[in-house]
């Protein structure tokens, strides 16, 4: 079908279609429709729905959640090995053994690691942050466009099921035509059969359809989820992350010369906590984020069969 055909064919209501049908001959007949629209009615809205599809399949392949997660759990592992305890060892003889200065080198090393889990993290979050108005962009313009064109679809579905409605009508009162010869009953026949198609026909859209529609749902609440990930992540990372950094950094210095004082150590403690309670935020958020995406793949891949199904 040709796209000027295919456009008109699509947005003529069940009357007009009547109406024209009856200019072309003296009993109104689906047949010449029914051949056209049955084998692909809609099928402009299929074609780009699948393309856009797979440019979101695409899309949610350019920043995957796992990566994120990964590097999340790294900083909440460090961070669980902090042990502050062994800094409290204090006196003539820890100083004369040197376990003191033993004690504040192993905790150097944590914090060391911590930090260096710190700042993958931070490698991996600004570049993604920096990429997010781009990729939003891109996104917001396909799932504009995606939203267009199942709502379109929609509506033929609609148009077709009430034409489909005004043929059965028709079909009804001439089957009911006692004047109706062999030819006539045996055209009957035929138009009756080509409305089966037709039904075959929007069952495979409605499908389509509603795939689709789900898709884009989750999509939708994907692309949100992922923001506030990585807001989330940043403010992590300027906030008690940079904090942390500043005053574990001061207190390894002073526990590898066996001089952490107990005000400093007290301090330390408090932001390991502070830290690892929003971290532990951030892997949750995390997760919920691998869920979503998990859900987006697998309705993406529904909706490619639909629409696949329907072309």
């Amino acid at each position: 079908m040709d796209d000027e055909n295919d456009r008109t064919a699509s947005l003529m209501t069940p009357a007009k279609l009547a109406q024209v049908a009856a200019t072309a001959k003296a009993t109104v007949s689906p047949s010449a429709f029914l051949d056209r629209m049955a084998a692909d009615v809609g099928h402009q809205h299929v074609s780009r729905l699948a393309e856009l599809q797979k440019q979101l399949e695409d899309q949610s392949r350019l920043a995957p959640a796992e990566s994120l997660q990964a590097a999340v759990d790294k900083l909440a592992e460090k961070l669980g090995k902090m042990d502050f305890a062994p800094l409290e060892v204090k006196g003539i003889i820890a100083n004369l053994t040197g376990k003191a200065k033993a004690a504040g080198a192993e905790f150097a090393y944590r914090v060391g690691k911590v930090d260096k889990a710190a700042q993958a993290l931070a490698d991996l979050v600004v570049p993604m942050q920096k990429e997010q108005a781009t990729r939003d962009a891109a996104h917001e313009r396909t799932m504009v466009e995606f939203d267009v064109e199942y709502k379109a679809l929609d509506k033929v579905i609609d148009q077709g099921a009430r034409w489909l409605q005004d043929m059965r009508n028709q079909l009804k009162t001439r089957e009911a035509d006692a004047s109706l010869d062999a030819e006539g009953r045996a055209q009957l026949a035929q138009d009756s059969s080509r409305c089966e198609l037709l039904v075959g026909r929007l069952k495979s859209l409605r499908a389509a359809a509603a795939a689709s529609q789900q898709a884009h749902g989750e999509a939708r609440a994907t692309a949100k989820r992922r923001i506030e990930v990585l807001q989330a992540a940043t403010r992590l990372l300027n906030g008690e992350v940079a904090e942390w950094r500043h005053g574990l950094g001061a207190l390894a210095e002073a526990a590898t010369e066996g001089k952490a004082e107990g005000p400093r150590i007290k301090q330390g403690q408090e932001l390991t906590g502070s830290v690892r309670a929003r971290t532990e935020a951030l892997q949750a958020d995390c997760g919920q984020l691998c869920t979503h995406e998990t859900t987006l793949q697998r309705q993406l891949a529904a909706m490619g069969e639909q629409l696949r199904a329907a072309g």
